[in-house]
């Protein structure tokens, strides 16, 4: 059964840093391409970076140049590193495989002053 938990959201100021983090477990994680989406309140969740098992990335605009995707193959786990962030990037965060598998509980990133 595969399962995927994110960890490492929390609050922020505007302009500051977060690196959150998807540790998967059964499945062969390094031939996989993953995904990072968020879903703010009262909206829809919305792809925001993909890692292929090459190690090929990548954004969606409204990301691109401020979040960074990698992922580290021995340690089953993807990151994200978010940088320079805004309030509207106020949601919760969550990974999954680029043909999806069910989805974790997600992690709140809260951007506000």
């Amino acid at each position: 059964q595969v399962q995927l938990m994110e960890s490492g959201g929390g609050w922020v100021q505007p302009g500051g840093s977060l690196r959150l983090s998807c540790l998967a477990s059964g499945t062969i994680f390094s031939i996989r391409s993953m995904d990072w989406y968020r879903q703010a309140p009262g909206k829809q969740r919305e792809f925001i970076a993909r890692i292929g098992s090459s190690g090929s990335t990548n954004y969606a605009d409204s990301v691109k140049g401020r979040f960074t995707i990698f992922r580290h193959n021995a340690k089953n786990t993807l990151y994200l590193e978010m940088n320079s962030l805004k309030p509207e990037d106020t949601a919760v965060y969550y990974c999954n495989f680029a043909i999806p598998e069910p989805w974790g509980q997600g992690t709140q990133v809260t951007v506000s002053s």
